[in-house]
Parts: structure tokens; C-alpha cells; sequence
């Protein structure tokens, strides 16, 4: 028989704050992602690696909180930890192609179509990874039209989030990012949940077993904790909230300045400088009396 689904049952506030995680995560990654390209001498692969895991962890962290609210009628919920930690690790290696696609290929239309991609097709297999993980007394349908929505939202986002990451131009620029990536996330989570159904077969007793959150509450705390360390990381970094562009490393060498232009000063005109060679001479001529 087809059950009841309930995605909210502690009302707004699992949605509110799986938002809110997803955001985190999306303004942590993002800007660790952009290090190298705001700050010059910066270890690309190190931070580029470091967001990778933060947006995974966030979008993973986001699942399983908004998870928490979610009930089916006549039947209890439980998770496989195997595939609830493999929905995870996809999360991060799925997510962190995308991010060294634009890493080291830049903001250009191709970079940013794949790397947007493959980081929305990994936001969407970490999704239904977890929901494979579950363990009911009863099968799980989902409609085809609402899941291929679910993914094209999680795509288009994830594009726009690494555009407007990767323009490094301050501080609004990176909220507006990680608003971005919190939607892309949030929006895939809610449409794919809309394309479920359950059919609950009633045939075993119900479980006494522990609940979804106690299941879950242990497992937060590693993505959590890296969730942590990015953000005193990017504390520590000043620079990396404020967008403004570092000095380009450069050889020092005699006769050239120390310090380079900034790259937002205008051009200076160039001075044609006149060489003067000098006093000029009056020659005379003196006439020699000619012999006759």
C-alpha cells in the first residue's frame, strides 16, 4: 500500500538550517577554491583539495539534516552506514573534479560547463546514494520527469555558483555564491524528495531500534569538524573574504622597483622625454684673407 510521506515534520526548521549548512559549505568551498586565484604564490592543489572536501561535507551535512524530518507513515527508518559514508565520498570526489576543472582551466565558458556539471551530477549522486541507504519495510519509486528536474537544478546552480566564485571581485560576490550553491543543493534535495513515492509492505513488525537522528548525529561530526577548519582558515586569510588581488610574485633585479603596480590603478601616460645633448654652439666663421 502507498504511505503517507513527510518531509517536514519538525515544521521549517530541518529546511532552515540544511539551507544554512549548505550555504556554509558553498561560501567555505568556494572561497578556498578562489584562493589561488586571489592570492598570488597560494599551494592551488592544497586548496583546491580543502574546498572540495568542505562543499562536500556541507552538501552531505545538508542531506542528513534535512533527512531528520523526514517520516513515512507505518514504518521506521534506518541508514547503512557503508552507503550512508560512500554517499559522502562521492560527494567529495564528484564535487572536486569540478573544482580543478575551473581551478586550473579558469572561468572560461567550456571549463565552467564541465566542472558545473560534473559538480551538480555529484550533488545529485550524493542524494540518491543516501536515499539508497535507507532501510525501510517498504520500495521506493521515484518519477522520472521530477528526477531529471532535480539533477538539471543541481547543474545550473552549481554552474552559476563556480561563475560567480571564480570572478573573485569581494566579499558580496562570495556571499552570493554560497547563497547560490545553498540553493543548488537545497532545490535538487526538495525536488528529488517530491518525485518519491513509498509503498510500504506492512508484512514485518515495527522496529524499536534507534531513530534517524541518533543514527546520524555521530557521523556529523567529522564534516562538521572540516566544516570548522576551513572557516579558521578563512579567517585567518583576510584577504581571501576581501577579493582584492595579491602582488604577482616577481624577481628583484637592479634598476627595476620592488613593488609592482596594482593591476586596478589606471595606466599612466607615457612621458616622450627629450634628450638633451648640451649648449649649443655658435661656430663663426672667420674669413681668411686670400692671397693675391
Amino acid at each position: 500500500m502507498q504511505s503517507t510521506v513527510d518531509g517536514f515534520s519538525y515544521g521549517l526548521v530541518t529546511p532552515v538550517v540544511a539551507f544554512l549548512m549548505a550555504c556554509l559549505g558553498g561560501a567555505l568551498g568556494l572561497r578556498c577554491a578562489t584562493r589561488p586565484l586571489v592570492v598570488a604564490g597560494s599551494w592551488r592543489p592544497g586548496w583546491l583539495a580543502l574546498g572540495s572536501a568542505a562543499i562536500g561535507s556541507g552538501i552531505w551535512t545538508m542531506h542528513f539534516i534535512a533527512m531528520m524530518g523526514f517520516t513515512i507513515e507505518s514504518t521506521p527508518i534506518h541508514y547503512d552506514r557503508l552507503m550512508t559514508f560512500a554517499s559522502l565520498a562521492v560527494a567529495v570526489v564528484m564535487v572536486g573534479i569540478g573544482i580543478f576543472i575551473v581551478g586550473y582551466r579558469g572561468a572560461t565558458g567550456t571549463a565552467l560547463f564541465t566542472g558545473g556539471t560534473i559538480t551538480g551530477l555529484g550533488i545529485a549522486s550524493m542524494h540518491y546514494l543516501g536515499m539508497a541507504g535507507m532501510s525501510l519495510d517498504g520500495q521506493l519509486e521515484y518519477n522520472t520527469l521530477t528526477v531529471a528536474a532535480s539533477v538539471a537544478i543541481a547543474m545550473a546552480a552549481a554552474t552559476a555558483a563556480l561563475w560567480a566564485a571564480a570572478q573573485a571581485r569581494g566579499f558580496l560576490w562570495s556571499v552570493g555564491a554560497s547563497v547560490v550553491m545553498g540553493l543548488a543543493v537545497t532545490g535538487m534535495h526538495y525536488t528529488g524528495m517530491a518525485a518519491l513515492e513509498v509503498h510500504v509492505h506492512g508484512t514485518a513488525a515495527p522496529s524499536t531500534g534507534e531513530s534517524a537522528a541518533t543514527l546520524l548525529a555521530p557521523m556529523m561530526l567529522g564534516p562538521l569538524a572540516l566544516l570548522v577548519l576551513a572557516g579558521i582558515m578563512v579567517i585567518f586569510d583576510p584577504m581571501m573574504i576581501t577579493g582584492r588581488p595579491g602582488p604577482a610574485p616577481g624577481e628583484h633585479k637592479p634598476g627595476i622597483p620592488a613593488h609592482p603596480r596594482h593591476h586596478s590603478s589606471p595606466a599612466r601616460p607615457t612621458r616622450l622625454r627629450l634628450r638633451v645633448r648640451g649648449p649649443v654652439e655658435h661656430r663663426t666663421r672667420t674669413r681668411t684673407p686670400q692671397k693675391r
